[in-house]
C-alpha cells in the first residue's frame, strides 16, 4: 500500500515539475510557435483540401485492380480529397471513369522515351497544386481515414512542414471496400470498423525492405521542399527518396518528421490472383533497364550533399505518434536531428515549444497523458537511411544500352518513320525546347544524334533516345559552331550521313533542326508524297520568285522515304558533300536539282534523272523559313503564323547562337525551363530563366 502511494506521489511530483517547466518556457515561445486552431476542433467542420498524386505502374497507363482499390481508398478518406494520376497519355481514362469526378489524369509532366515519369516533374506538379496539402504516393499503397486525421493535425502547426512515411506491407488482403467505396468489409462480407481494421493491421503488417514506396505530404505554398534543384531522378529507380529526405533535413527549410506510425499506409503483396508489381526499387532489374538505376545513383552523388555530408546528418528525426484521439510529436530533446552539431530548421526551443503545446493539450484532457508522454519519449524514427549503400563518389554517367537499331525499333511509329535531330552541347537548351514542343503535340517517334559527349550525357539524363555520332577532334563550343563557320560545315555533313544510315536500315526519316518550331505534327502531310520524293523546305524569302531557285533547298527540314531510289539519291548527296569545302546544303541542290537548277520543274520541283527522285519544295505559307514575310518580327509570332496556317517555322536566317536563342525566347515559342530542367506546362509559373 505504501509502495503504491509512494509511486503515485512520485508520478504526481514529476508531472507538476514538468508542468512548471513547460509554463516557464511557453511565454517566450508564443511568437515562434502558435497553433492556428484547437487540435480537438469540431470534426464536422471542413478540413483542408488535399490532392493525392500518383503514377500507376506500369507507366504506360494500365491500371490494375490493386491500383483501383488504392485510389478508391484515397477517395474514401474525405470528400475534400482529389486524386491526380500521372500518365504519358489519356488512355487510362476508361478504367477510372467509374471513380467519379474527383479523379483526373495529368499528362502534362515529363516522361522518358520508355514511359518512365521523372520524380522531379511529379514533385513540381504536386507543388503547383491549388489544394492546401499535396500528397505523393505509390499507386498500390492503400490509406485509411486516420491518415486524414494526421494531416489535419499537422496542418494546424504554424510552420511549413514535410511529412514522410514508409508504408508497410501485408502478405494477403483479407478486406476490401464495398461497392459504394465508403465501408471496409471482410472478404466474408461482414462490415469492419476503422478501429478494428487498424488493430488488425498492427498485428499483421510487416516493415517494408524497399525504399521506393515512400509517402510524402506537405503544406502547399511557395516554399520548396529543400534548397537547390531537384535532379532529374527517374521515378521508381531508386535513391531519390533518401536523397530528398537528406536534403530536406540538411537545408533546414521545413520541419521534417516521420509519420510512418500515423499514416495507416500499406500495400498488399497479393490481391486475389494479382500479384504486386515488382517493387519499384527492387535489386532485380532487367538488364536493359539497369541504366535507369545507375543514372539515379549518379545524380544522387553529383547533386546536393547526399554523398559528401551523409555522415553528418542524423536521420532520427521527430516522429508523429498518436495516443487515442490525440497526436504528439516526439520529444525534441531526444529526437531532433542534428547537422554539424547544430539543430536544423527548428531550433531546439522551437521544436520543444511544439512538444510542450501538445503536452499541455494532453494534460488538460486528464486522460492517458502519462502513457502518451512515455510513448513519445521512447519514439524514434524508422526512416534511418544512414545504412543504405550510397553511390560512389566518382560515378560516371552511364550510357543507353541500346544500339541504333534497337532505338529505332523502340521509337519508330507504325509507318516506320522517325524524326531525327542532330545537336551539339552548344544547342542543348534549344534541343530541349524542341523536344518539349514535340511532346506537347504528342510526337514521340523522335531520335537524337549527339555530336559530342556533353550533349550525349545531358540528353541521357533527360530521358531522351540518344546515340553518339562518330566524330573526332570537333570543337562544338557555344559560340564557334553557327552558320557559316567551318565547324558548322562539318556538322551539317554528319546529318546527311546519319539520315542515309537510317534509310538503309529501313526507316523513313524526317530530318528537323532543333531551331524549327512545330505548330502541328507534319508527318501525315509529308507521308502523302510517297516514295522516291524528297520533300524539303525552301530557303527562298523573296515572294515574287520561284521557291526552287539555285541553292534554295534547306537541308534543316526535309523528309525522305526509305526506298531504293531515295537511298541512291542520298548516297550521291553524301558523296558530293564529302568532297565539298562547303556545308551539305549546296550538295543537296546541286545533286538533285542540278548545278544552276538545270533539273528544275516548274516553280516548286526538281527531278533527278539518274535516280528518278523528285524534289518537292514545301509551301512557304505552311513551312516558312526564318526570313519569309518577316514572321519572326511580328508582335505576336504565333498569331501571325496561325493565320497563315503554319505547320512549322524555322528560326534560321539569323547569325549567331545568342541572337537565335534570344529571338526564340522573345517570340513566346520557348518550351523549356533551363533551371528546373522541365518542359514548361500550363500549371507552372511561366517565368523563363535567362542563361544567354
Amino acid at each position: 500500500m505504501k509502495a503504491g502511494l509512494r509511486s503515485i506521489w512520485l508520478c504526481g511530483f514529476l508531472l507538476i515539475s514538468i508542468s512548471l517547466y513547460a509554463t516557464q518556457l511557453l511565454p517566450s515561445l508564443r511568437e515562434e510557435v502558435e497553433l492556428t486552431q484547437d487540435r480537438d476542433g469540431d470534426a464536422s467542420s471542413p478540413g483542408p483540401s488535399v490532392t493525392i498524386f500518383s503514377s500507376p505502374r506500369p507507366f504506360f497507363g494500365v491500371v490494375g485492380d490493386r491500383q483501383l482499390l488504392a485510389v478508391r481508398s484515397w477517395l474514401a478518406l474525405s470528400p475534400e480529397v482529389q486524386v491526380v494520376l500521372f500518365a504519358q497519355n489519356a488512355s487510362m481514362r476508361s478504367p477510372i471513369r467509374n471513380l467519379g469526378s474527383r479523379v483526373s489524369i495529368e499528362t502534362a509532366i515529363d516522361f522518358t522515351f520508355l514511359d518512365t515519369p521523372f520524380f522531379h516533374a511529379m514533385v513540381a506538379r504536386a507543388r503547383a497544386s491549388g489544394s492546401s496539402i499535396s500528397v505523393l504516393i505509390d499507386s498500390e499503397t492503400l490509406l485509411l481515414p486516420s491518415f486524414i486525421s494526421a494531416l489535419h493535425y499537422v496542418y494546424t502547426l504554424d510552420h511549413n512542414w514535410l511529412f514522410v512515411a514508409k508504408p508497410r506491407h501485408l502478405s494477403h488482403l483479407k478486406f476490401h471496400l464495398d461497392n459504394l467505396g465508403r465501408q471496409w468489409v471482410w472478404t466474408t462480407g461482414q462490415k469492419i470498423t476503422t478501429e478494428k481494421l487498424e488493430e488488425f493491421l498492427v498485428h499483421n503488417w510487416q516493415e517494408s525492405n524497399y525504399s521506393g514506396r515512400w509517402l510524402w505530404a506537405w503544406n502547399t505554398g511557395n516554399l520548396p521542399l529543400h534548397a537547390g534543384v531537384l535532379p532529374s531522378f527517374l521515378y521508381g529507380k531508386g535513391y531519390y527518396n533518401e536523397w530528398l529526405m537528406h536534403e530536406a533535413l540538411s537545408t533546414e527549410l521545413r520541419f521534417v518528421f516521420d509519420g510512418t506510425d500515423v499514416a495507416s499506409a500499406f500495400y498488399p503483396e497479393n490481391f486475389g490472383s494479382e500479384h504486386s508489381q515488382s517493387p519499384i526499387d527492387s535489386e532485380v532489374v532487367p538488364h536493359n533497364r539497369q541504366w535507369e538505376s545507375e543514372a539515379n545513383a549518379y545524380l544522387a552523388a553529383a547533386y546536393g550533399s547526399f554523398y559528401s555530408n551523409m555522415s553528418k546528418v542524423s536521420y532520427n528525426m521527430p516522429k508523429l505518434i498518436r495516443c487515442g484521439a490525440q497526436f504528439m510529436i516526439s520529444n525534441a530533446s531526444m529526437c531532433i536531428p542534428s547537422v554539424h552539431q547544430k539543430p536544423p530548421f527548428l531550433k531546439a526551443n522551437r521544436m520543444l515549444g511544439i512538444w510542450k503545446d501538445t503536452f499541455v493539450s494532453l494534460q488538460s484532457k486528464g486522460k492517458g497523458y502519462i502513457s502518451c508522454i512515455e510513448k513519445c519519449n521512447s519514439a524514434s524514427s524508422q526512416l534511418d537511411v544512414s545504412t543504405i549503400q550510397k553511390p560512389e563518389s566518382k560515378l560516371s554517367v552511364p550510357s543507353l544500352p541500346f544500339s541504333l537499331k534497337e532505338l529505332l525499333e523502340t521509337v519508330a511509329d507504325d509507318e516506320k518513320t522517325v524524326v531525327l535531330a542532330v545537336a551539339g552541347n552548344n544547342y542543348r537548351d534549344m534541343l530541349m525546347s524542341w523536344v518539349c514542343r514535340l511532346r506537347r503535340i504528342s510526337v514521340s517517334n523522335f531520335i537524337l544524334c549527339a555530336l559530342d559527349d556533353e550533349v550525349y550525357r545531358f540528353s541521357f539524363l533527360q530521358g531522351l533516345p540518344v546515340f553518339k555520332a562518330a566524330l573526332s577532334h570537333l570543337d562544338i563550343s557555344f559560340d564557334n559552331c553557327h552558320f557559316g563557320t567551318k565547324c558548322f560545315q562539318r556538322v551539317t555533313k554528319v546529318k546527311s550521313r546519319i539520315v542515309l544510315k537510317i534509310l538503309r536500315m529501313g526507316y523513313n526519316v524526317l530530318m528537323s533542326d532543333v531551331d524549327v518550331y512545330w505548330f502541328k505534327n507534319p508527318l501525315s502531310y509529308l507521308h502523302a508524297y510517297g516514295p522516291a520524293v524528297l520533300v524539303a523546305q525552301s530557303d527562298e524569302f523573296n515572294e515574287t520568285v520561284p521557291i526552287n531557285l539555285p541553292r534554295r533547298l534547306n537541308s534543316g527540314f526535309y523528309y525522305v522515304h526509305s526506298d531504293p531510289a531515295t537511298i541512291l539519291a542520298m548516297e550521291k548527296v553524301v558523296t558530293h558533300a564529302s568532297t565539298s569545302a562547303m556545308s551539305e546544303q549546296p550538295s543537296f541542290y546541286d545533286v538533285l536539282c542540278g548545278v544552276g537548277g538545270k533539273n528544275r520543274i516548274g516553280d516548286n520541283k526538281c527531278h533527278e534523272p539518274l535516280t528518278n527522285v523528285t524534289v518537292h519544295f514545301l509551301d512557304r505559307n505552311l513551312f516558312p523559313n526564318g526570313a519569309f514575310q518577316n514572321l519572326w518580327r511580328k508582335k505576336n509570332v504565333t498569331a501571325a503564323c496561325m493565320r497563315r496556317g503554319c505547320i512549322t517555322l524555322h528560326n534560321n536566317w539569323i547569325s549567331g547562337r545568342k541572337k537565335k536563342l534570344q529571338r526564340h525566347i522573345a517570340s513566346g515559342l520557348w518550351e523549356y525551363d533551363v533551371v528546373s530542367r522541365l518542359c514548361l506546362q500550363s500549371w507552372q509559373d511561366q517565368k523563363l530563366h535567362s542563361y544567354v
